[in-house]
């Protein structure tokens, strides 16, 4: 199977330099900061959110290089989406992340705390200094939409009414905002029109809900040793994904299980098997399905290019990791 690093090719040396610019960025205030910095950005990560920003930079500016702006904002980006995961871990109390210890495991609460704020402060600082306030709005939104996300899914823990659609705008804010927000700021910084900017926000959109779905679905079929975490663990933890949301309606057991928390023996292993005797992974691989075809339709006003290609190809290897 093609890896998702393979489909950076266009952007490969950009995103080696980004890591590099970023490990100084961050590290060179406090040698607490520089280990945390070298523990998060040399941890192995797919780098999939600022690989979008530069491969719809090089494909809204086809004849340009990658500007400096771009450049920045892909490093906003990955600050951002980092900064999430390392506040995430502390809240989930997650010992490992892509197979290595988290920040909080490694440093303690505090620092993982602190890193974390000062990584949204670094963040904000560099996007004030683009000097383009639509781009400041629409990531300055993106920081606001994580929280939100964390909140809802912090109140609505064993919560069985949970419908569909708010399990879709809870992965919108925890997932899809920065990429349909950092996409349509890529396009924002190329000057392209309104409507080509706003189906770049759409691609990001849709391509974010489908790598969430994707990965509620991998939680339950893949290995702890395959997700560098706890197999199983948002169910756990009474995250409500698509998959125990579709099985909920083909086994009303499934909520006498999750409402006591798994407080009896097997309650736990119960729920699991409810899970995969039903059709709730085939219908979340089909919602994750439509969501990858709707971003692979948001490309058509590109020109062709490398990089429109690599794009593409992402909205189809979304649905590989599952097949």
């Amino acid at each position: 199977m093609t890896s998702v690093t393979s489909l950076f090719a266009p952007v490969e040396s950009d995103l080696d330099l980004m890591t590099h610019n970023l490990k100084g960025l961050i590290g060179a205030r406090h040698p607490i900061l520089s280990a945390a910095a070298e523990h998060l950005f040399g941890a192995g990560g797919k780098r999939l959110r600022p690989a979008i920003v530069l491969l719809l930079s090089k494909a809204t500016l086809p004849q340009q290089e990658i500007t400096a702006k771009h450049r920045r904002l892909a490093e906003i980006t990955e600050m951002i989406h980092t900064a999430s995961l390392v506040h995430d871990d502390v809240v989930d109390e997650s010992s490992v992340r892509r197979g290595v210890p988290t920040v909080h495991s490694s440093f303690g609460n505090r620092i993982a705390v602190l890193a974390g704020d000062f990584l949204f402060a670094q963040s904000s600082w560099y996007l004030a200094n683009l000097d383009n306030l639509r781009v400041v709005k629409l990531l300055s939104k993106v920081i606001m939409d994580l929280a939100e996300g964390e909140i809802q899914q912090g109140l609505n823990r064993f919560d069985t009414s949970l419908t569909l659609e708010a399990y879709i705008d809870k992965s919108y804010f925890k997932t899809a905002s920065l990429m349909a927000n950092s996409a349509k700021a890529a396009g924002v910084l190329s000057d392209v029109p309104e409507g080509v900017a706003e189906q770049l926000y759409n691609y990001g959109r849709h391509l974010g809900l489908a790598f969430q779905i994707v990965d509620d679905i991998l939680d339950f079929t893949s290995s702890d040793e395959v997700l560098g975490k706890p197999a199983c663990s948002d169910l756990k933890s009474g995250n409500l994904t698509a998959p125990v949301l579709y099985a909920i309606e083909e086994y009303p057991f499934l909520t006498t299980l999750i409402e006591r928390e798994f407080s009896e023996v097997d309650d736990f292993a119960q729920a699991i098997d409810l899970v995969h005797s039903s059709k709730g992974i085939v219908r979340s691989r089909d919602l994750a399905s439509d969501h990858a075809h709707q971003a692979a339709q948001c490309l058509e006003h590109l020109p062709p290019s490398a990089a429109r290609q690599a794009l593409q190809d992402l909205t189809s290897y979304v649905l590989r990791r599952i097949s």
